[in-house]
């Protein structure tokens, strides 16, 4: 039994290392039918989408920027009112642009002239100058608030036409009014709505 088993030994070996060769897998040639696509380079690949962006994006930017006219006659109305017209809106934006720079300039002397009087404020002044000086400052303070508060408004109001959101009322989403507007060119309410506003 002994030698049976060394008998078959090396036919084991022998079978064992065919088994070897039969399992390892042939190496294809680099070039053959089953060898991998060069893959595309990546430039080329993102050139396509990148050319069709671009195109898309001065499209877009074309149609933003050269379109005064298309955008004014976008603007929401209420019914009964003309279209707005490129004329008409640029009226209103330049008015709007007028103020925006008068208040800027009302804003910093009104800041420089309360600086000011704090720096000379209650230099051998008696209780009612002293009072009077205050009461002064205090209404100097609030002219100002209110002037920032309206540049706001008015700077809203130019953001508003940019974004095409213009005329909307920022409360039922209907058109505030192309009347109402050029009077109030600020407004973001609808009168129905503003009247609302003022009743709470």
């Amino acid at each position: 039994m002994a030698g049976a088993g060394r008998g078959t030994s090396p036919s084991g070996k022998k079978a064992r290392g065919t088994s070897k060769s039969a399992k390892g897998p042939a190496k294809r040639p680099a070039g053959g039918d089953g060898a991998a696509r060069p893959a595309k380079p990546a430039a080329r690949r993102g050139a396509g989408k990148a050319g069709q962006g671009g195109a898309a994006g001065k499209a877009l930017r074309a149609d933003h920027a050269g379109g005064p006219a298309a955008r004014a006659a976008e603007l929401p109305v209420r019914e009964g009112e003309g279209l707005w017209t490129p004329a008409e809106l640029a009226e209103v934006r330049a008015g709007l642009e007028e103020q925006i720079i008068t208040l800027r300039a009302e804003i910093a002397a009104s800041a420089t002239q309360i600086a000011e009087g704090d720096t000379s404020e209650g230099a051998g002044d008696d209780q009612a100058d002293a009072g009077a000086k205050t009461y002064e400052r205090e209404h100097e303070l609030a002219l100002a608030y209110n002037s920032q508060d309206l540049l706001a408004q008015i700077e809203r109001a130019v953001q508003r036409m940019e974004a095409g959101t213009y005329g909307i009322c920022e409360s039922c989403s209907r058109p505030i009014g192309k009347a109402r507007l050029q009077v109030f060119p600020r407004a973001t309410l609808c009168v129905t709505c503003k009247q609302r506003e003022e009743r709470r």
